[in-house]
């Protein structure tokens, strides 16, 4: 078993656990509840992740990776079916540049969300507006491909980017990205549906 540090809200845990899922590995995960960020440092944590971040993978030889997508790419090494990072050309490129715009997104969402929960007076309201509307435009984007992302194979980019959007849901309701962006939302329907996704709903806890 390899032991991966997880909590269920996290964003970039639950892109771990729909690739290990997709791939048929979720049952060689233990997964531990690791509660980090905020001002108390995990210091049992920081002693196999200096950065104490989740998620942490620790093999069974002890080994240690880090971070979401460093885990996601070992894990798509341990078998030998269809790939979620493919291995050359077009397709690898357009499944990293996906990853990195819904990683993208989640790191505009957890800017925005801190800066919710600081006292009123301290909020930079600049810094919510260009958060949000580098959200609304990386969504706009989105549109604008839906139709190629439906139509290509599951990869490391559908999961970033289908976890970017659960995460907007779980986290920024009011945004309703779903408004004016038909395909994106059509697409988005049909990835929350796969078994992978509803075994790996994000949750409070």
């Amino acid at each position: 078993m390899m032991t991966l540090h997880w909590s269920p809200r996290s964003p970039y845990v639950r892109k771990v656990m729909i690739a290990a899922h997709e791939l048929g590995l979720a049952d060689q995960l233990n997964c531990v509840r690791t509660v980090v960020g905020g001002t108390t440092p995990h210091m049992d944590l920081m002693k196999e992740n200096p950065l104490g971040k989740i998620p942490t993978l620790v093999l069974e030889d002890g080994s240690i990776l880090y971070d979401s997508p460093v885990v996601c790419e070992y894990l798509d090494s341990l078998h030998s079916g269809p790939k979620l990072f493919p291995a050359a050309g077009p397709e690898r490129f357009a499944a990293l540049r996906r990853q990195a715009l819904g990683s993208g997104m989640i790191d505009m969402g957890l800017l925005l969300l801190g800066e919710r929960f600081r006292p009123e007076e301290r909020r930079s309201q600049a810094h919510i507006d260009i958060w949000t509307l580098k959200l609304k435009t990386s969504v706009a984007a989105l549109e604008k491909e839906a139709d190629a992302i439906a139509a290509s194979p599951i990869s490391i980019g559908h999961i970033a980017i289908g976890v970017a959007l659960s995460y907007l849901d779980f986290r920024f309701d009011a945004l309703k990205w779903r408004d004016g962006h038909p395909r994106l939302a059509a697409w988005y329907a049909t990835f929350s549906a796969r078994p992978s996704s509803q075994a790996t709903q994000l949750a409070e806890g």
